[in-house]
C-alpha cells in the first residue's frame, strides 16, 4: 500500500502523502512512477474512469526509450503490438520529401513507437503499482486546491463514491493536459499563439495490396489540404489538416466531400476512402500552442501539457511532457524524500525544461508558418520549398530537425539516485 495516513477532519476524509499528481496521461504516469521507485509516497488521481480515450497521441519517442531502458522497461514496453515510424514522406508536386529522418540517429531505438496510449499508461502505472509507495485513484475529480499561508498543501477532490476527500501533500503537480483545472485553480496563464490550422482524425482499414509507405508515415499535399496516415498494426490512423476556422465548412459539405478531398490529395487511398460513411466516424484536433510564462508557486508546479501546449507538428507533445516528469522526478525526488521540498526546487524544474520547449515550439512555427500556412492557403499543387531542400542537402544540417524530435536540444537521462 501506498504510504499514506487516514484521518478525519470535520467529517470529511484527509489523506497525506509527499506528492499528489493530478492527471493520468503519459506526464503524470511517468512521474508517479520514477518518484515511486526512488522511495517517494505519490498518489496519482485520474478523473476518468479508466485511460481509453480516442485519437490520444500514441507516440513513444526514442528518449523515451532511453529512459525506459535505464530501468528496465523498454524491451517489456516493445511487447505490446506497435508499429514503427522512422519519419513521414511528404508527397508534393515536385517530388517526394522527407523533412526528418530518425532511422539516421545513433540510439538504440531509431524510430517511433506507435503504441496506443491506453496500453502505454496501462504498462507504466502496472510498473508503478509494483511499488509499495504509489497508489492509483481512478474517478477522482479534483475540485480545489487546499491553500495555507499561500502555500498550496494538497487538493479536495470527488472520489468515486460521490463525496469530496482531501489529499494532503508536500508538493501538488498537475500533469491534467490542455485544459489544466490544476494550472486554472493556481492562477498560470498561458501565452497562447494561434496555429492555422485545425486536423479531423480518423481511421482507414487495412485492405490487400496496401500501398507502400516509407517511414510508416506519409503526407499527401495539394489543393489546399495536407492529408497523413500513420501505419498502424490493424488499421492506417489518417488526419486531414485544413485552414483553422473551417471546420464548420467542411463538415456542411458532408463525409462525400472528405472522401473527395482525400482521394484528390492521394489517389493510393481512394478505395480506403470508401469505408468514411458517418461524420461519427472522425475527431476534430483544434490545434493550438501555448506556454506558460510561470509553472510554479509554493506548494504546486504544473508540467506537460497543463505548462505548454504542443502543436501536433512533428508528433512531440508526449515527448516533451514525459521528459518534463524525468527532469521533475531528478530534481524533487531527493527533496521530496527529506521533507525539504521549497519553490527553488521547483523553479529549478521550469530552469532545465523551459529553453527546450521553446526551441521546439520555434521549430514547429517555423514549419508550420514556412511550410503548412503556404500549401493551406494555396488552392494550386504545392512544391518543396527551395530553403527546406537547400537544407537537406547539407549532412549536418539535416539531422538537426530528426534530434529535435527525438531528443529535444539535449538528451534527457534518469539521475541515479
Amino acid at each position: 500500500m501506498n504510504q499514506t495516513s487516514l484521518v478525519q477532519k470535520q467529517g470529511r476524509d484527509v489523506e497525506t502523502t509527499s506528492c499528489c499528481v493530478v492527471g493520468g496521461g503519459p506526464a503524470g504516469a511517468m512521474l508517479a512512477l520514477l518518484l515511486a521507485r526512488r522511495g517517494v509516497p505519490v498518489t496519482l488521481l485520474e478523473m476518468h474512469k479508466d485511460f481509453d480515450r480516442d485519437f490520444r497521441g500514441d507516440t513513444v519517442h526514442p528518449s523515451i526509450l532511453e529512459v525506459l531502458d535505464q530501468i528496465g522497461l523498454a524491451n517489456k514496453l516493445l511487447e505490446i503490438p506497435h508499429s514503427k515510424v522512422t519519419g513521414p514522406t511528404l508527397q508534393f508536386a515536385n517530388g517526394p520529401f522527407r523533412p526528418f529522418d530518425l532511422g539516421r540517429l545513433k540510439t538504440r531505438f531509431p524510430y517511433i513507437a506507435m503504441i496506443p496510449q491506453v496500453r502505454f499508461l496501462e504498462f507504466i502505472t502496472r510498473e508503478a503499482a509494483k511499488y509499495p509507495e504509489f497508489k492509483l485513484l481512478m474517478h477522482a475529480q479534483v475540485q480545489r486546491l487546499i491553500e495555507e499561508n499561500g502555500t498550496v498543501v494538497g487538493v479536495g477532490y470527488l472520489g468515486d463514491d460521490g463525496v469530496e476527500h482531501e489529499l494532503r501533500a508536500q508538493l501538488t503537480v498537475g500533469t491534467d493536459g490542455r485544459f489544466s483545472l490544476v494550472r486554472r485553480l493556481a492562477g498560470f496563464e498561458p501565452i497562447k499563439t494561434a496555429p492555422p490550422m485545425d486536423v479531423l482524425w480518423f481511421r482507414l482499414p487495412k485492405l490487400p495490396g496496401e500501398p507502400e509507405v516509407t517511414g510508416g508515415a506519409f503526407g499527401g499535399i495539394g489543393g489546399g489540404r495536407i492529408f497523413i496516415v500513420l501505419e498502424r498494426n490493424d488499421h492506417w490512423q489518417a488526419g486531414l489538416v485544413f485552414p483553422k476556422g473551417q471546420y464548420q465548412l467542411v463538415r456542411a459539405q458532408g463525409v462525400e466531400a472528405i472522401r473527395k478531398s482525400m482521394v484528390e490529395t492521394e489517389p493510393r487511398f481512394a478505395k480506403h476512402a470508401e469505408s468514411l460513411t458517418d461524420w461519427r466516424q472522425f475527431t476534430l484536433l483544434s490545434v493550438e500552442s501555448s506556454r506558460c510564462p510561470l509553472w510554479h508557486k509554493p506548494g504546486v508546479l504544473i508540467i506537460g501539457d497543463a505548462a505548454h501546449v504542443m502543436s501536433p507538428v512533428g508528433g512531440v507533445g508526449i515527448n516533451y511532457a514525459v521528459q518534463d516528469a524525468v527532469v521533475a522526478a531528478n530534481v524533487l525526488a531527493g527533496p521530496l524524500k527529506s521533507a525539504t521540498i521549497s519553490e527553488a526546487h521547483l523553479a529549478e524544474v521550469q530552469r532545465q525544461r523551459e529553453w527546450p520547449t521553446r526551441v521546439i515550439q520555434r521549430m514547429q512555427s517555423t514549419m508550420q508558418d514556412r511550410l503548412m500556412v503556404r500549401v493551406l492557403q494555396s488552392t494550386r499543387p504545392a512544391n518543396v520549398p527551395w530553403q527546406f531542400k537547400l537544407l537537406f542537402k547539407i549532412p549536418f544540417l539535416r539531422d538537426i530537425p530528426s534530434r529535435l524530435i527525438a531528443f529535444g536540444p539535449r538528451r534527457v537521462r534518469l539521475r541515479k539516485a
